[in-house]
């Protein structure tokens, strides 16, 4: 079968390598029918991060068709139509009990890789896949790419806003204008906030924040984005604040930008050694965060809003290839001339 591999920094390739097999009696063996490159995948292609050469590559985004399920699996069967969550909760632990399945207690792997691919061994499928009612064929390609988003970027911007308590009426600072920033607006909206600033210094992807709830777009970075936040929230700063970068200018930024007492929802994957707490401790701002609990959202309130038609997420895909073309994918985010590449495997 194909699968995506990472030679080089700069450099993705397709090799046939053996279909998966069960290996465990909570394996699922899934037909992926659309995949996608994520932002975090982007570090190692930029040369920003250590990866080892010819390795399996980090994608870990996918919908697809179950194929083969291993014994202890009694929730989905073959030929049904699934989500793939990146994270992979057990559904009875603490952390899964709380609502942070992203932080399984019962197991070593929680995080999907490798799967830009024709199929995948999804490890603890048990509870942590998402049927989708019906059959692929019967989804238009619209909503077939908004179906993909569940399996991250969508569920990763409702942790931020979740985690930052966005409600009705906040006044809420989205930093970053990637999928994971646009799906944060997205969040707000949903969640009731009455005003939504987006960080955006890109036409397009401002764009799609008005239409996606945004209010206000600050395009100014650094100094200037805070002092443009104040002018437009009375210098009271935002209620809450979605972290969706994880550099060290946007965490600066966001807490900058919270009021006093304010929370930032952290979803940007960190790649800095370390944060200045201070600022956040003598202003009491909470800083909440981490892996998005996908399946807890998915089956609770995002799967129905997307097949209602409520939230249109998959927007957030501008550039499809086939996945012989997954390099040309991720030239096109690095370049920043798509803001998020669809794979379609099919």
């Amino acid at each position: 079968m194909k699968s995506t591999v990472f030679v080089k920094a700069g450099k993705i390739e397709v090799k046939d390598i053996e279909k998966p097999t069960v290996q465990a009696s909570d394996d699922v063996i899934i037909r992926v029918v659309r995949t996608c490159v994520c932002g975090s995948d982007l570090w190692a292609y930029r040369g920003l991060e250590d990866k080892a050469a010819n390795s399996e590559n980090t994608g870990h985004e996918a919908i697809g068709v179950v194929e083969e399920v291993g014994s202890a699996i009694t929730t989905v069967v073959p030929g049904d139509f699934v989500i793939a969550p990146f994270t992979h909760g057990c559904g009875h632990c603490a952390a899964c009990r709380a609502g942070f399945d992203g932080d399984c207690q019962d197991h070593d792997d929680n995080f999907s890789e490798g799967v830009q691919a024709e199929y995948i061994r999804f490890a603890h499928g048990e509870w942590a896949l998402v049927k989708i009612p019906g059959k692929p064929e019967d989804y238009s390609e619209a909503m077939l790419d908004s179906l993909l988003t569940l399996a991250d970027v969508m569920a990763t911007g409702y942790h931020a806003a979740r985690v930052a308590n966005v409600h009705a009426g906040s006044t809420v600072v989205v930093v970053g204008d990637g999928a994971v920033g646009l799906c944060g607006v997205i969040a707000a909206q949903m969640r009731g906030a009455k005003r939504i600033i987006a960080m955006s210094r890109h036409e397009d992807r401002q764009k799609l924040a008005k239409e996606f709830g945004a209010t206000d777009i600050v395009a100014e970075r650094g100094d200037d984005a805070v002092k443009k936040v104040m002018e437009l929230t009375n210098n009271d700063g935002a209620d809450a604040v979605l972290e969706c970068v994880g550099t060290e200018l946007s965490n600066e930024t966001a807490t900058q930008v919270a009021r006093p007492g304010a929370i930032v929802g952290r979803v940007g994957l960190p790649h800095e050694p370390k944060m200045d707490m201070a600022p956040s401790f003598y202003n009491n701002i909470s800083i909440a965060g981490g892996p998005a609990s996908v399946t807890t959202y998915d089956k609770s309130v995002l799967l129905k809003a997307v097949l209602d038609g409520d939230i249109h997420p998959g927007k957030v895909f501008t550039k499809s290839f086939k996945l012989d073309d997954i390099d040309d994918a991720y030239k096109a985010m690095a370049n920043r001339e798509a803001i998020k590449s669809l794979v379609v495997t099919d």
